[in-house]
């Protein structure tokens, strides 16, 4: 399986990212390109996009440049993330950028830019680095009840 089928498979069957309509924009080993579109149920009343989406979506695309550079059969899943908001994301869509910036065999650390596209260009919102763990995939990958 390649790294965008992989990337593509986990964020389908996702609950949340299924539910919010993250797209997959990329994917190779350690590295992976996620976006949301503007809707309304992922604002906040001063109509940005709400810290925890932007902190999900950064979240998400760190777990998933961290499985894809991780043997087949492994999954990351996130021990500590840490974000710091640059400026309100108030553009039509969110991007976020995961990069891994270490892979080990038990814990991986990626690093993520969020970008909001306005209508000036692209704008840095959020930065975020993760501690991911390194786990067996789950046999049943359906989400839960």
């Amino acid at each position: 399986m390649t790294p965008l089928q992989l990337v593509r498979q986990v964020t389908a069957i996702t609950g949340f990212t299924h539910a919010a309509g993250v797209e997959v924009l990329a994917a190779e080993p350690g590295k992976v390109e996620l976006g949301l579109a503007r809707k309304p149920e992922l604002l906040q009343f001063n109509g940005y996009f709400h810290g925890g989406v932007v902190s999900g979506l950064a979240d998400h695309a760190a777990g998933a440049a961290a499985t894809t550079a991780l043997p087949a059969g492994k999954i990351a899943v996130t021990v500590d993330l840490h974000v710091n908001f640059l400026a309100p994301a108030s553009g039509d869509r969110i991007v976020a950028r995961a990069s891994t910036l270490q892979v080990g065999n038990t814990i991986c650390v990626v690093s993520v830019a969020v970008e909001t596209e306005t209508t000036s260009g692209p704008r840095v919102c959020a930065v975020a680095n993760a501690v991911l763990r390194v786990v067996d995939m789950p046999s049943v990958q359906t989400p839960g009840p």
